[in-house]
């Protein structure tokens, strides 16, 4: 039991901390926003990792195997949904500067339709599926207990969910500090041309 939590643990660290674009965007939306978005996009996020290691758990090689034929086409739909967001959210920040007070936040979606519009998003980078699947296939010759599966799934959550909440908690103090008008247009530029950058990434990945 012992061994599937601290596998668990290092799995969820381990897809969440290599900075990509799920990052950003959480960083982004805490710094701009409000924690409040920042924690419940960090929340989807990890709800997708924890889904995703559960899929791994009861699905085992083959679906894992079966994944990566559908995960071209699924990274080109996660690249198009982040060039929407990168340009929405430019456009925002963009407005918000011409319009808005210095201190006001930008305005936003409910922290629900924020929650299940990164579920949705993470959701749709199967590679995800097919680590978690490597690592419990690469540990185990036969198939894990329910319980040991359950506490794997948990710690990979938790440690995904930590990761993140970090993320947005950093996120809400950079965007205290840069309370401006010009500050907050430079952060949102940035955020989201960084986000743009990791789609064009992803997009040409998904097709070479």
């Amino acid at each position: 039991m012992t061994d599937a939590l601290l596998t668990g643990l290092l799995a969820g660290y381990g897809i969440a901390m290599p900075v990509g674009a799920m990052a950003v965007l959480i960083v982004t939306l805490s710094a701009r926003v409000s924690l409040r978005q920042g924690m419940a996009a960090a929340l989807g996020v990890a709800t997708a990792d924890g889904l995703y290691a559960l899929i791994a758990v009861v699905g085992g090689a083959a679906l894992a195997h079966a994944l990566v034929s559908v995960a071209r086409p699924m990274q080109l739909v996660s690249a198009a949904v982040l060039v929407l967001i990168a340009l929405r959210g430019l456009t925002a920040a963009v407005r918000a500067h011409r319009t808005q007070d210095p201190g006001a936040p930008a305005t936003s979606t409910s922290p629900l339709r924020t929650y299940t519009s990164l579920v949705g998003l993470t959701l749709l980078n199967p590679v995800t599926v097919v680590y978690f699947g490597a690592l419990v296939i690469g540990r185990q010759t036969t198939s894990p207990s329910t319980a040991a599966g359950a506490v794997f799934v948990a710690a990979a959550f938790a440690a995904s969910a930590s990761w993140q909440a970090l993320l947005a908690a950093g996120g809400a103090l950079l965007g205290r500090i840069l309370t401006g008008k010009r500050g907050r247009l430079t952060l949102a530029a940035t955020g989201n041309g960084a986000i743009l950058l990791l789609a064009t990434r992803l997009a040409w990945t998904a097709t070479t």
